[in-house]
């Protein structure tokens, strides 16, 4: 495998705190550190600080494991802490368990050179040295994994050029793309999240040259979070703030809008919350949308429909990757025959829909309760780089069918009701129309995500969400009843769903 190597120099103590919380960020299920060094030279400070980050807690008791031998922290990533310098053979880093904690976290290992012969092919290499009063740190690995960390590093480097040089940095979530976030504090300021989105020109070519992000028009850069969110602030709606940003790097740093679901405690829809969200499409599907959105020093950004192609793409994953799954089989020519002939005529009835932006992934987990607020500002939007142009009725579908929360029949119809009442008075408005379309988005919706959360499990190993596919079925189901879509129940009996 390709090998990389990084080296910096760290002036003080402090420095290396921050690069054992800078590791912490990037570090994944698997990789094995080996940190050398003579003593003093700071492994085991470089140790402690690594836990704490990943333990998000800056006291943790993080005792030396020189008797001992391996200390194990069950944190959000497993750790084992080895110290061999007192082994008396190798041999005895096997017994120490090193293959089982690399299965299930991560292994820090000072004093390596006891056992070299036992250190896996694809160690982190880690070496300490004095220079001056500083230390030289070199880093060599695999090129993957000394690539996390150079962006770890530039993330610290962007931090840095924001004047929060000693801000602490802390694991806060991850999503369904390859977007991942932070929490960052400097102990004065309000906290902050940094949203790490490099670009990524994902996937092989599909159809004309394009890869199917490009097909399904979804983000491959910050600049759409940036111009939509600016867009969607300046009519009104509440967005996160944008403190600071490389679009270059794809690094933003944003206000936090706090951890305020939508959901009670047992995860269970609080109406008044899911009627502020009604009334915030509501507010959505009556502002002007223009073609172009500004986006300072760069060209405008340009937002993409919801086209034929885009929506035909998405439901592809249906036969793709879900119906394999449940079947061990691909899909026959018949199936594919029907499913294909059926969508055509389903985004057909489309063309002629109330079109607005959508959001694309309207629902609870996106949705961030602000108490403070009122009205309509007490919906905080937090995900929307993805949005297009498309019929009105995709996020009416998105939050009334949540793919992470169960919406009973009774909530669903009242937050239709509560729409279709509050835009009986629009001009443009047909409630006939609406709801017809309302169907077909939830049915495409539903198709889609059982066939991406399959992939997210089978590709990209984020098996979570694969409980969640029994709830998408039932509200396919429940799509699949209005007339509209009858053309499609041949298609979805011989899949199993009807």
């Amino acid at each position: 495998m390709a090998a990389d190597q990084l080296e910096l120099l760290l002036g003080d103590e402090r420095a290396t705190l921050r690069l054992g919380m800078d590791l912490a960020l990037c570090v994944q299920r698997g990789d094995c550190l080996a940190l050398y060094g003579d003593l003093g030279v700071g492994k085991s400070t470089l140790a402690r600080a690594l836990i704490r980050c990943v333990a998000g807690d800056d006291a943790l008791e993080v005792p030396s494991p020189t008797f001992t031998l391996v200390q194990n922290y069950e944190l959000r990533l497993t750790i084992a802490h080895y110290d061999l310098y007192r082994i008396g053979d190798p041999d005895e880093l096997i017994e120490l368990g090193l293959e089982e904690a690399l299965q299930d976290g991560v292994a820090l290992i000072e004093w390596p050179e006891r056992a070299p012969e036992y250190l896996p092919a694809d160690t982190i290499i880690v070496q300490m040295r004095e220079e001056g009063t500083g230390r030289r740190i070199t880093i060599n690995g695999p090129q993957a994994a000394v690539e996390r960390i150079r962006r770890s590093l530039q993330i610290r480097g962007f931090l840095n050029d924001e004047g929060l040089e000693d801000a602490s940095r802390s694991y806060f979530t991850g999503d369904a793309s390859a977007r991942s976030y932070e929490l960052i504090n400097d102990g004065d300021a309000k906290q902050l999240v940094l949203m790490n989105a490099p670009e990524r020109l994902l996937g092989p070519p599909l159809k004309d040259g394009k890869r199917y992000a490009q097909i399904a028009h979804v983000a491959e850069n910050i600049q759409p979070f940036v111009a939509i969110g600016k867009f969607l602030e300046g009519r009104g709606f509440t967005t996160p703030n944008i403190h600071a940003a490389s679009l270059d790097e794809g690094l933003l740093l944003l206000q936090d809008l706090g951890r305020e679901p939508i959901v009670d405690s047992h995860g269970q829809p609080i109406v008044e919350r899911w009627d502020t969200a009604i009334d915030c499409l509501v507010a959505l599907h009556r502002t002007d949308i223009p073609a172009q959105l500004p986006l300072a020093g760069h060209v405008p950004y340009e937002i993409p429909p919801f086209d034929r192609d885009a929506m035909a793409i998405e439901l592809s994953l249906f036969l793709e990757w879900y119906f394999p799954h449940r079947y061990n089989a691909a899909a026959g020519d018949d199936i594919k025959d029907l499913f294909e002939t059926g969508w055509h005529a389903m985004i057909d009835h489309l063309q002629t829909s109330d079109t607005s932006l959508v959001l694309r992934d309207f629902h609870s987990p996106n949705i961030l309760w602000q108490v403070n607020e009122p009205g309509l500002k007490r919906i905080g939007l937090i995900d929307f780089q993805d949005a297009m142009i498309g019929p009105a009725a995709y996020d009416v579908a998105s939050l009334v069918h949540d793919a992470r929360v169960t919406i009973a029949p009774d909530l669903q119809d009242h937050l239709i009701e509560r729409y279709c009442r509050a835009r009986s008075g629009d001009a443009e408005f047909d409630e006939t129309a609406f709801r017809r379309a309302l169907a077909i988005m939830q049915a495409q919706r539903a198709t889609k995500i059982l066939g991406i959360f399959v992939r997210l499990k089978i590709r990209d190993g984020k098996s979570g969400y694969i409980r969640h596919l029994g709830r998408i079925e039932t509200y396919l189901k429940r799509a699949l009843r209005h007339s509209v879509l009858e053309p499609l129940h041949e298609c979805y009996t011989k899949a199993g769903i009807l």
